[in-house]
């Protein structure tokens, strides 16, 4: 506090609109929630209030009278203890008025009355002392009472602070738009698994997929060069987990994650069309063909899943978090390179030749990177690249409204990034493939070594994620108002109280006459520990619901992955719709129940004693025990690639690509350098050359490959129970195949993992 003592004017009129209500923009300034509740005027109202100011690590707040007529008393400021506030009160006088008690930074305050009336306004932790955990049920209490006392004064507070909708006394439920597709589909599929219809379907789904992947297995022995695929789509796999498992906000199942990734790949030929058809419009060489065209091309056709879901998922696409975006454009990327790779891997022939991509590295970071030394380039690899631009766009989508749109610099920031280290590795390529040496433009070559001549393009990513999670988990925080609560206590109490009093004390330093730019640095000094501290214990408390889930049993632990990812983006369609109609789906009821039925499982008692079984099926990828098996044509598998682009080079004139046999027929022109475009026309060739009887088996390996990337990632909603399969085997062998698909048996491992946990790990989630 200044030497000066702040009056009663300058604090009402910053944090309340009259005397009895708050105002709007402070209230909009950080967001903060609001929950109007009936209480006496006694003691205990004070306890409750002084005791929300401890929960924010402060020992001393601001009290005052906000009627007119005390506008000139000055604000006092009193230790955080009920006797202290108390001995000011009566000071006052024995007629009721209304009081404000506030914290010093005004971060968060309380509106007492002189009716039973009192409004609180700040963080979760300012209003658990006083309402509860349920902020959410605490509102709607609060409207029900409005509703069924039909006191003026309730329903005007219950209206003004959104707790009933406006104009809607009588409404319990709160309006917005329809359905989209996606909603449609998903509502009709959980009739099907009400009613029973899905049990048959899941069944085919597991049959249809292990066939398939016997398929897969089977293909390289009968058709050389295809067996790449199995280590290049697992390795594209594993770079999915490695960002799902990161981007702990998200709200997109891996199942779609999986799908996207899907479509990625097959975008790899539209692609080629365009970079075709715009190289042989404008005329131009092999190099820029690859460097120039290639680029803008295959960078502007890997974001195609973000608008084709505004297509289908259109009410879906707002309730997305900043880290969605990453996710959704990583996984088109990803794809693009799965298909990029797997072409590139086919054997060579008489139709040319492509240098072939190395098979993913799964000991490292991101797989899919390329490494060309002896140029001194690194590529990240498309899923990098273009999680780096998606990641720009749910940063700028998402936090335009809170940051401003200067955030719309980092997607632009990011596509030139992208671009920059894909036009360099396309000319590194390029210069290989041609055997001309190609130089950067000095600005270029300049700009490219500060990223660190791609090497930084994975870590950039991370650090994207990062802030694309401290983002979302704070927009979820300004939903708590209309959000059911996690299970459990939130854990670091201690480190959030201390972490909420260094930033009030900070902030209420910080001078509001210095230049805008330096008060910014200084309250994110301030603030940032408390941001780091907030989400942190969110993410604790959301991975020891996990834990405690597991423990319990497979069915636990699919409801509890199901529950946090719809409760994220219920959050995040609430605080990113601001005052406009949003779409609440699942329905708040759902939502609710839903909570309701996770903590009774969690807390309410003995464990669940269901038990699953579980497929484990062991598949040896790799080059062992002669699979995949070499070609006859000396076709170049993953495991040469790997060597690198010296040794492919060399590979390519031993076996004399450029000089067809003379029995070998006329040979296809050799295509441009387009990247995407060459890797399909490579395909192209080798399929034409491919004997008749290979031609059905090349199609059942693509038909296995799309099906097992199509179908079954999705979390189980019903596992078989052990003592049923231990008696009817015969008659719970379908449950079985419908609980554990291929890509199923991941979530499998992890619930018979949980059930291995100790019972201590029941303690890391406490009782409200």
């Amino acid at each position: 506090m200044d030497d000066q003592a702040m009056i009663t004017r300058d604090l009402a009129l910053r944090v309340c609109a009259n005397a009895t209500e708050f105002d709007e923009g402070w209230i909009e300034a950080d967001s903060k929630t609001v929950v109007p509740f009936t209480a006496p005027r006694d003691t205990a109202l004070i306890e409750r209030v002084v005791a929300a100011g401890r929960a924010l690590g402060v020992d001393r707040l601001l009290v005052c009278r906000t009627r007119a007529e005390y506008a000139y008393e000055p604000v006092t400021e009193v230790a955080a203890d009920s006797r202290s506030v108390v001995h000011v009160i009566r000071g006052w006088g024995s007629e009721p008025t209304d009081v404000l008690v506030a914290v010093e930074d005004l971060s968060a305050a309380v509106l007492v009355t002189a009716t039973t009336l009192t409004v609180a306004a700040g963080p979760e932790d300012f209003l658990r002392p006083l309402v509860g955990a349920d902020i959410e049920a605490a509102r709607t209490g609060f409207a029900e009472e409005a509703r069924e006392t039909r006191d003026p004064e309730l329903l005007r507070a219950a209206q003004f602070y959104n707790c009933l909708e406006a104009g809607a006394r009588h409404a319990r439920s709160p309006r917005g738009p329809g359905p989209d597709l996606a909603e449609r589909l998903a509502v009709r599929a959980a009739a099907w698994r009400a009613g029973g219809a899905a049990g048959p379907l899941r069944t085919l789904r597991g049959a249809w997929t292990w066939a398939m992947l016997a398929v897969l297995l089977a293909a390289p022995f009968l058709v050389p060069g295809t067996g790449a695929a199995v280590p290049v789509a697992a390795g594209m796999l594993w770079l999915l987990a490695q960002l799902a498992w990161l981007s702990r906000s998200r709200t997109v199942a891996f199942a779609v994650l999986v799908r996207v990734l899907l479509a990625g790949a097959l975008l790899v030929w539209p692609a080629a069309l365009v970079e075709n058809a715009v190289s042989a419009a404008l005329g131009v060489p092999d190099w820029v063909s690859a460097t120039y065209v290639a680029v803008g091309v295959e960078e502007a056709v890997k974001l195609a899943p973000l608008p084709l879901l505004g297509l289908v998922a259109r009410r879906r696409l707002r309730r997305m978090a900043a880290v969605d975006y990453l996710l959704v454009a990583a996984a088109s990327g990803a794809g693009f390179q799965l298909a990029e790779s797997v072409l590139r891997a086919l054997p060579q022939g008489p139709w040319g030749g492509v240098v072939p991509l190395p098979a993913p590295a799964f000991a490292a970071f991101l797989p899919g990177g390329v490494a060309m030394p002896h140029a001194g380039v690194a590529f990240a690899g498309h899923g990098v690249l273009t999680g780096l631009i998606g990641a720009g766009i749910g940063l700028a989508v998402v936090g335009r409204r809170r940051h401003g749109l200067w955030l719309w610099l980092v997607p632009f920031a990011a596509v030139w990034l992208a671009v920059l280290d894909h036009m360099v590795f396309n000319a590194a390529v390029a210069e290989v493939e041609l055997g001309a040496p190609l130089e950067l433009h000095p600005a270029t070559a300049v700009f490219h070594g500060l990223t660190g001549s791609g090497g930084a393009s994975r870590w950039l990513l991370a650090g994207l994620l990062l802030w694309c999670v401290l983002l979302d988990y704070r927009m979820a925080r300004a939903a708590a108002a209309v959000t059911p609560p996690l299970p459990g206590e939130p854990p670091l109490g201690r480190l959030r109280r201390r972490a909420y009093g260094r930033a009030i004390r900070l902030g209420v330093r910080v001078p509001g006459d210095i230049a805008p730019v330096f008060r910014w640095a200084a309250l994110v000094w301030a603030r940032l520990p408390l941001r780091l501290a907030l989400t942190a214990s969110a993410m604790l408390q959301e991975f020891a619901v996990m834990l405690v889930a597991a423990r319990r049993g497979l069915g636990d632990l699919g409801a509890a992955w199901r529950f946090l990812r719809e409760r994220r983006a219920y959050a995040m369609g609430a605080a990113r719709s601001g005052d406009r109609p949003w779409r609440r789906f699942p329905p708040r009821e759902e939502l609710r129940a839903a909570s309701r039925r996770l903590e009774e499982a969690l807390l309410g008692g003995a464990a669940a004693a269901a038990a699953v079984v579980v497929a484990t099926a062991v598949v040896a990828a790799g080059a062992g025990a002669g699979w995949p098996p070499a070609g006859p044509e000396g076709a170049l598998g993953p495991g040469r690639a790997a060597a690198g682009y010296a040794a492919a080079e060399a590979v390519r004139h031993a076996d004399g690509w450029q000089v067809p046999p003379a029995d070998a027929g006329p040979a296809l022109p050799q295509p441009a350098p387009a990247y995407a475009a060459e890797a399909v026309d490579h395909g192209r060739g080798w399929y034409a050359a491919l004997p008749a009887a290979q031609v059905p088996w090349v199609w059942a390996w693509g038909v296995a490959l799309v099906s097992l990337l199509a179908v079954g990632w999705s979390v189980p909603h019903d596992y078989p129970r052990l003592r049923v399969f231990l008696r009817e085997p015969g008659r719970m062998a379908g449950r079985v195949l419908g609980a554990f698909a291929p890509g199923q048996l991941p979530y499998a491992v992890a619930g018979l993992a949980g059930l291995l946990l100790p019972r201590g790990v029941d303690r890391t989630l406490r009782r409200r």
